[in-house]
C-alpha cells in the first residue's frame, strides 16, 4: 500500500467520522418527520417563537393550571382561541401586534393545548370565567380582548358580564348567536377523509394534507376529542347563547369575518352588528373561517387600525 493510498484511506475515515453524526441525525429527523410530524413541527415552531421573543408561562387559577404565551410590551391585549386548537393558532398575528406596541397574552383555554383537562362541562360560561381569572392573575383591570370562533363567544360573554374589564373587543368569525350548526360532525374528524372535509368547511381554498401528516394530526386530536365533544354539547345546549343580550356590550367592537365562512356564516356578524350598533363590520374577501391566518394581510391591519384608533 503506497503512502498516497494510506493518506486517501485516512482522509476517507476522517470524512466518515465527520459525516456519520450528520447522517444519523438526518435519519432520526426523517423518521420523526414521517411518524411524528406534529412533534417536529412543534419543535420548529418553538424555535421561531424564541427568535420572535414569544415566551411560554403557566399560572394557577384556583385548581387549574393554565398555560399561556406572552410577548411584547405596551397596552395589554388578550387573544382567545377557538374549538379544538391552542394558543399557537395566533402565532402569525402575534409579531404584528407586538410590533404595534401591545403586550400580547394568549392563554390556552381550559382543556386545550398545555392547560389542565379536568372532568368538567367546558361551558362557555366556565371558559369566560377562566379568562376573567387570567386577567386578574396578570394584574389587568382592563385589557383589549380578541376572540376567534368559540373564543369570540367566550370573549363576548366576558364583555357582556364584565364590560368594565374590556377596553375594546374584536370578534373574528365568532360563534355565540343561534344558528343552524350544519357542520357539527365535521368538527370531530376521525379519518383522513373526515379531516379533509373539515378543511373544506374551514377554508374556501383547502390545502391537501399528506397521509402521514393527516394520521398524526388525528392522533393528537384524539387526545382532546372528549374535551371538544363536551364543549360542543355545552354550546349546542344553548344556555350561553348571546341573542338579545348584547346590549350589555358597551365598548367599541370590531367584527372581522371571512365572506366565505360556512361554519359561522356572515349572517351571524350581521345579527351582532344589529344588536351592537357601536360595532364595525369588516369583511375579508376570498376568506373563510380561517381568515385571521389565511388572510393575514387583510385581517392584521384592520385589527391594528381598530386597536390604535383614538
Amino acid at each position: 500500500m503506497t503512502s498516497q493510498t494510506v493518506s486517501r484511506w485516512l482522509k476517507s475515515r476522517r470524512l466518515i467520522r465527520i459525516m456519520l453524526p450528520a447522517i444519523l441525525i438526518g435519519i432520526v429527523l426523517g423518521g420523526i418527520g414521517y411518524f411524528r410530524p406534529v412533534m417536529l413541527g412543534s419543535a420548529f415552531e418553538q424555535a421561531g417563537m424564541w427568535i420572535q421573543g414569544i415566551r411560554r408561562n403557566d399560572v394557577q387559577l384556583g385548581p387549574y393550571r393554565i398555560h399561556y404565551l406572552v410577548a411584547g410590551e405596551g397596552r395589554p391585549l388578550v387573544l382567545v382561541h377557538g374549538l379544538g386548537v391552542r394558543s399557537e393558532i395566533w402565532l402569525p398575528l402575534i409579531p404584528q401586534l407586538k410590533a404595534g406596541g401591545f403586550r400580547v397574552y394568549v392563554p390556552d383555554l381550559l382543556g386545550y393545548g398545555r392547560s389542565d383537562r379536568p372532568d368538567v362541562d367546558y361551558a362557555i360560561s366556565l371558559q369566560a370565567d377562566i379568562v376573567r381569572q387570567f386577567l386578574d392573575s396578570q394584574g389587568l383591570q382592563q385589557a383589549d380582548l380578541a376572540g376567534w370562533s368559540m373564543g369570540g363567544w367566550i370573549s363576548l360573554k366576558l364583555a357582556a358580564d364584565s364590560p368594565q374589564r374590556v377596553r375594546r373587543l374584536i370578534l373574528l368569525d365568532s360563534a355565540g348567536m343561534q344558528f343552524d350548526a350544519v357542520h357539527r360532525a365535521a368538527l370531530r374528524p376521525r379519518t383522513p377523509e373526515q379531516l379533509a372535509h373539515l378543511m373544506e368547511v374551514l377554508s374556501p381554498k383547502p390545502r391537501a394534507i399528506p397521509g402521514f401528516l393527516a394520521r398524526d394530526i388525528l392522533r393528537v386530536a384524539n387526545e382532546q376529542d372528549w374535551v371538544v365533544g363536551r364543549s360542543l354539547d355545552s354550546m349546542l345546549a344553548g344556555k350561553d347563547l348571546m341573542d338579545g343580550k348584547l346590549g350589555a356590550v358597551t365598548m367599541p367592537v370590531l367584527l372581522v369575518w371571512g365572506r366565505q365562512d360556512v361554519l359561522t356564516p356572515l349572517a351571524i356578524a350581521e345579527e351582532m352588528r344589529r344588536e351592537m350598533p357601536q360595532s364595525v363590520l369588516t369583511v375579508a374577501e376570498g376568506c373563510g373561517h380561517l381568515a385571521p391566518v389565511e388572510c393575514l394581510d387583510q385581517v392584521g391591519p384592520e385589527m391594528m387600525r381598530f386597536l390604535t384608533k383614538q
